[in-house]
């Protein structure tokens, strides 16, 4: 097969020693495409959208993989026929999203990261900070989100998942006798992810990671609170039906709970905005 242009480079996971001398680190041989790609010169008014469209395009086909370097700047400007400015540009951009990593020095250049929903999350938690969703939106889609996760989670779930449950109402509980509101609800947040982890669906992972990353936000914004007792009584119900592989049930319960937490996150603010009113007026 003829050689495409598409240079990709493997990158030994062992790091050279500190101690060798700087021409003795071997660079990483060069790895030619699984199939005929290349990148073409760009065309558009906003030349970095289409390198960062092509490059995406070659991620999606399997060309480019995780752990691969792409091509020195200098040789990857001549392919899409830009300059280096613009060529940063994009490279950028696409470090931004979280596809791309960019490192500097001798092994440095841009590598393909491995694949995590960590963009997903701080978008969603940035989302959450501006102001451009509300907790009962987050309730909202929590409860269609965990409903789906639950109803899965009760056909695959193990021995393993089961025990991991478990251990963390025993954590919650500890928490509970010590008075430790943060502990409790770290707790309690986990608990949603181990019963995400079950479904073993990464999509599903990664969305209920993002809202309970909001969560955990909202919870260190309001302080520590009153510590429900409600809550553990209620996983224990969950935890029958969950055992059980009663989906319906489950999810009912669950769907109970989120309703009732939300409610009292509600009345929260609402005393907040009233004191923080008070507090206006009197200045």
């Amino acid at each position: 097969m003829a050689d495409t242009g598409l240079r990709v480079i493997r990158t030994a996971t062992k790091k050279a020693s500190r101690t060798e001398p700087a021409e003795a680190v071997r660079k990483p041989a060069a790895r030619k495409p699984d199939s005929e790609s290349a990148f073409r010169r760009v065309q558009v008014a906003r030349a970095f959208e289409d390198i960062a469209r092509q490059i995406r395009e070659e991620l999606s086909r399997g060309r480019l993989r995780p752990g691969d370097r792409l091509p020195a700047e200098r040789e990857l400007a001549v392919q899409f026929g830009v300059s280096r400015n613009t060529l940063r540009e994009a490279l950028r951009s696409l470090e931004i999203a979280g596809l791309i990593t960019l490192r500097k020095g001798a092994a440095g250049g841009a590598f393909i990261n491995d694949t995590n929903g960590d963009t997903v999350v701080t978008s969603i938690k940035d989302m959450f900070s501006l102001g451009a969703v509300t907790t009962e939106q987050i309730t909202e889609a929590r409860i269609s989100v965990e409903s789906a996760i639950i109803r899965a989670a009760c056909e695959v779930h193990t021995a393993a998942d089961i025990k991991k449950l478990r251990e963390n109402l025993e954590l919650a509980a500890e928490a509970t006798k010590r008075n430790d509101f943060f502990g409790r609800a770290n707790a309690h947040l986990e608990f949603h992810l181990i019963l995400a982890r079950a479904t073993r669906n990464p999509i599903l992972i990664v969305v209920m990671e993002a809202l309970i990353g909001v969560m955990r936000q909202f919870l260190h914004s309001i302080g520590p609170q009153q510590i429900a007792d409600y809550v553990l009584p209620s996983r224990k119900r969950f935890m029958q039906y969950f055992e059980a592989r009663d989906a319906d049930a489950a999810v009912k319960e669950m769907e109970q709970h989120l309703k009732r937490v939300n409610r009292n996150y509600l009345a929260l603010l609402g005393e907040r905005s009233k004191s923080n009113a008070i507090i206006a007026e009197r200045r």
